[in-house]
């Protein structure tokens, strides 16, 4: 006879999830400055393929809605700092936000990578375009773990290689920046919109 006396989940890798309340009029600002900056420059060449990525720092933009965004971006950033350690108090530390629009188009995706340098990674969803089946405007998670393919046998959720999901329009996601992770080619006829950013802490 045996008592179990604690359960610990050693090394394990968070992904939150918000959602941006009354985000309609936010996301038409969005989608509106997201077009003045595209027809301004022809965009940087990242992890995008067939797709556009804004240049620069998104939230060095003046737009409100830019603005209201990166505020956002701050509070998901502190919340989920909070979360992973009651002993943080990041508001006592200087918080770096780097953002940039992504827009994928038909065919468009992102290659898998990751974002050196910082704590965490964040993904504004703008627009999501609806599709009845496949992967179109997925993100998919690869875990960062090696030697793992004998635990499959489980079929436990916590040993799986991958996870995939698909926001909507006024959801952001937050994860680790070490996490691998790439986007599926959007498959429908419109464009799929989103900021992503970096948040990285000093002291």
């Amino acid at each position: 006879m045996i008592e179990k006396t604690r359960y610990e989940k050693l090394f394990s890798t968070p992904l939150i999830r918000f959602c941006m309340l009354d985000h309609v009029t936010l996301d038409a600002a969005l989608l509106q400055e997201g077009a003045r900056l595209r027809a301004e420059g022809g965009g940087a060449s990242k992890s995008n393929r067939g797709g556009w990525h804004s240049e620069g720092n998104l939230f060095d933009v003046a737009a409100p809605c830019i603005s209201q965004l990166r505020e956002a971006a701050r509070e998901a950033v502190f919340a989920a700092t909070r979360q992973i350690s009651a002993k943080a108090d990041p508001e006592a530390l200087r918080l770096r936000l780097f953002g940039w629009m992504n827009v994928n188009p038909p065919g468009g995706f992102n290659a898998p990578h990751t974002h050196p340098g910082a704590h965490w990674s964040g993904v504004y969803y703008v627009s999501q375009p609806e599709v009845e089946t496949g992967s179109s405007g997925m993100i998919e998670f690869l875990d960062p773990r090696s030697d793992l393919p004998h635990w499959r046998i489980f079929d436990a959720g916590a040993f799986r290689p991958k996870k995939k999901l698909r926001p909507a329009a006024g959801e952001m996601i937050l994860f680790p920046s070490y996490l691998v992770h790439w986007v599926y080619p959007n498959d429908s006829g419109e464009e799929r919109v989103t900021v992503a950013f970096n948040a990285t802490f000093r002291t």
